[in-house]
């Protein structure tokens, strides 16, 4: 330790150096002794601690959802028909290639999506999730093996707490979007899912591009043909090549513009369902002076 006296000299500043690329980063307290001479003492602090901290403003996007939905397995939103939104979601990702596409057909067309990652592709290409995350887009958890098969409690929990963990510690993120495998709701996966208050996303819509025989054309029109307002379309940038799905995104965008849709997150959706049921709410319990409720 140092002596009182030199302790005496302290200045109220702080210096920090960090290394353009270094595991280690200099923090330091300026001292000043009785000859005016400038001493630095600094202590090295590991990157590492720092890591959830730089990740946690890496995504400003909602990411949660209110509490009526936790625990509830949602095909999609109950809008008016008027409401011509629509949420597009990826699953099996992140993929070396195609996610990356995806991201840049996305940017250009302004479109925030919800991409379902599975914890085994987020280990193998960590920075493709970072990319997701601080472009803005919703990252829901899809299990760690994307296995099918009946699972014990144990194994439904480690399958997603192990994507969870991972996803945070990269991004910051805290996943209350969970999507089953296959979308099978029965194998032990959605029962724990549900009891750690994650909102199980189905999807009302689908493209079609996990199956081998459909080609462009016929992926564009699954998606336009079958989308209502409160929509949720399955798509894929992972789990296999995805090109037909990175060439038919851009046109199936193109047309669904064109019939008056616009694109949100689901949790944007979801709190559009919210604020649509708080309306009929409010317009059924105005009460006219008689006594009367009546609807406007």
């Amino acid at each position: 330790m140092f002596s009182p006296k030199l302790w005496q000299f302290l200045t109220a500043g702080t210096i920090t150096l960090v290394g353009a690329g270094g595991g280690l980063s200099l923090t330091g307290l300026l001292l000043k002794n009785p000859l005016n001479i400038p001493l630095l003492l600094t202590q090295s602090v590991d990157k590492k601690s720092a890591v959830t901290t730089q990740n946690a403003s890496l995504n400003t996007t909602k990411q949660t959802v209110s509490k009526e939905f936790q625990g509830q397995t949602i095909y999609q939103a109950k809008l008016p028909t008027t409401d011509k939104v629509i949420a597009l979601t990826f699953d099996d990702g992140p993929g070396p290639k195609n996610t990356t596409q995806i991201l840049e057909i996305l940017k250009q067309n302004h479109i925030k999506a919800t991409f379902f990652l599975i914890g085994q592709m987020v280990s193998y290409h960590p920075q493709i999730v970072k990319q997701i995350a601080a472009e803005g887009h919703v990252l829901g958890n899809h299990t760690w093996h994307h296995w099918y098969r009946r699972m014990d409690v144990a194994t439904a929990a480690s399958e997603i707490n192990r994507t969870a963990d991972l996803i945070y510690k990269l991004t910051g993120v805290k996943t209350t979007l969970f999507r089953p495998p296959g979308g099978f709701l029965h194998n032990g996966l959605v029962d724990y899912a549900k009891s750690q208050k994650y909102a199980i996303i189905m999807w009302s819509d689908e493209s079609g591009d996990s199956q081998r025989h459909g080609q462009t054309p016929t992926l564009i029109k699954n998606v336009v043909k079958s989308a209502k307002p409160g929509g949720i379309v399955l798509m894929h940038d992972g789990g296999g090549n995805r090109s037909r799905t990175v060439k038919a995104l851009p046109q199936i965008i193109a047309d669904l513009k064109a019939k008056g849709y616009k694109f949100v997150t689901i949790p944007e959706l979801l709190e559009m369902e919210t604020k649509a049921k708080d309306v009929v709410t409010a317009e059924s319990s105005i009460v006219t002076k008689d006594g009367h409720s009546h609807r406007q």
